[in-house]
């Protein structure tokens, strides 16, 4: 078996990249390729021979995950407010991390996910995103290969239903996030409800840690009319606001001066406007990016 160690650097990135993509979670995948290099280590040490690293890899790293997302099933079950996941910012360099950005790494695709089973999800990942033939996902997921193409083809049927459209220009979406971030820091209500769809959605995750909205908002007018309130909050506050690629998408990073409080990523839809946004505000979801502020503190000291 070729010796783990010196394919460890490059074996991780796509690991992780599975790994998040199963758990939407930065902490939980690398805790997932963290177990998954350990089992490799002692098959290793053990006489244990795999021709395919790779395949090695993305084997031993999707069984884990599968294990993972079955656990944390029933912690997101009894999860306070809307779940999103932990945000991966294209300014974090670890090569450790890398994950490519492409539309199935988006914040609302991920969260489509995880309306499938773990096993649907598996399975769909490594044919989707990995391209893995039906032999070789049957074998890494231990079902039939005829089970394994019954899987995607539930699991592709409703991503399909769901799954977010993108505005294919990526001059046109970075010129509308311009557009969007300039109107957010004025607080313009008009200006934030013409650059929305009409069924846009705002979804905010706050976990019961801080405050953040316990029921998505629907519909331009709503959300253009928080997202001002928003805004305002952050300019009189005192936040310094980054624009940042969060997921594959147009986003920005919030600070304050105790470090970062809060993560916002836009959806952007086939007709050019913004079909969904997405705001990660729960400490424990913020940790991967360095110190997290105390925002409660913030908005306490505000009133």
């Amino acid at each position: 078996m070729t010796d783990v160690t010196t394919t460890h650097d490059d074996l991780r990135p796509l690991m992780f990249s599975v790994a998040y993509r199963m758990l939407g979670s930065v902490s939980e995948a690398e805790d997932v390729v963290q177990e998954a290099f350990l089992r490799m280590h002692h098959a290793s040490e053990s006489g244990t021979r795999a021709d395919n690293p790779e395949a090695y890899a993305t084997t031993v790293t999707t069984r884990l995950a599968i294990d993972a997302l079955r656990s944390a099933r029933l912690r997101r079950e009894r999860y306070v407010g809307p779940w999103l996941p932990e945000p991966l910012l294209a300014v974090d360099d670890d090569p450790a991390r890398r994950v490519e950005e492409t539309e199935t790494l988006s914040t609302a695709f991920l969260v489509v996910l995880e309306t499938l089973s773990p096993v649907e999800r598996a399975v769909f990942l490594l044919r989707e995103v990995f391209g893995y033939g039906y032999d070789e996902i049957a074998a890494v997921v231990e079902r039939s290969e005829a089970n394994c193409r019954q899987l995607m083809a539930r699991a592709r049927k409703h991503i399909d239903e769901r799954r977010p459209r993108f505005e294919p220009s990526r001059d046109r979406r970075d010129e509308l996030a311009r557009s969007f971030f300039a109107a957010l820091n004025d607080g313009d209500v008009g200006a934030l409800e013409r650059l929305l769809a009409e069924d846009v959605v705002f979804h905010g995750d706050g976990g019961g840690k801080t405050a953040a909205v316990r029921h998505p908002l629907v519909g331009a007018l709503q959300v253009a009319r928080f997202l001002a309130g928003l805004g305002r909050t952050g300019a009189a506050m005192g936040l310094l606001i980054e624009p940042v690629t969060v997921n594959g998408q147009p986003g920005i990073r919030v600070a304050g001066d105790d470090g970062v409080l809060g993560v916002l990523s836009l959806t952007i839809a086939d007709d050019g406007r913004i079909a969904g946004v997405h705001n990660q505000i729960n400490p424990d979801k913020l940790q991967h990016l360095g110190p997290v502020g105390d925002l409660n503190a913030h908005l306490a000291g505000r009133g």
